[in-house]
């Protein structure tokens, strides 16, 4: 994939996390209790953090492996679907069966950062 794929996805999971944050501020206030509200802006954290990352990626991928950039984004993507996502409908709909499915997007999260740091490894050694 090309860098410009990972700065326009990261750009675009930031605006959509500004627009989800402003929405469970303004609308969803009154419909959610205080613990539904930080769940859901516990996904809306986490979906900004590494959407911003992806920016990060998309910048600093010319001087990464390939095969390391590219699986760092799409751990990270995942990450944000299955976390972000999870904790999201988690607070709108009360499906616990859910609460599985968030620890798979944090797995994702780490197995993201973990290929970066690999690929940064490696690069550094050639």
């Amino acid at each position: 994939m090309r860098r410009q794929h990972w700065i326009i996805s990261g750009a675009l999971g930031a605006g959509l996390a500004v627009a989800l944050g402003a929405f469970a501020a303004h609308g969803l206030k009154a419909t959610l209790n205080n613990y539904e509200l930080a769940i859901f802006k516990t996904g809306v954290n986490y979906q900004m953090w590494h959407s911003l990352a992806l920016l990060c990626l998309g910048a600093v991928a010319p001087q990464l492996p390939e095969r390391c950039v590219v699986t760092t984004g799409i751990a990270w993507w995942v990450g944000i679907l299955c976390f972000s996502g999870s904790l999201y409908l988690l607070a709108l709909t009360h499906m616990t069966w859910l609460g599985p499915v968030t620890p798979l997007g944090g797995l994702s999260f780490l197995v993201g950062w973990g290929a970066l740091a690999f690929g940064a490894w490696r690069a550094g050694r050639q």
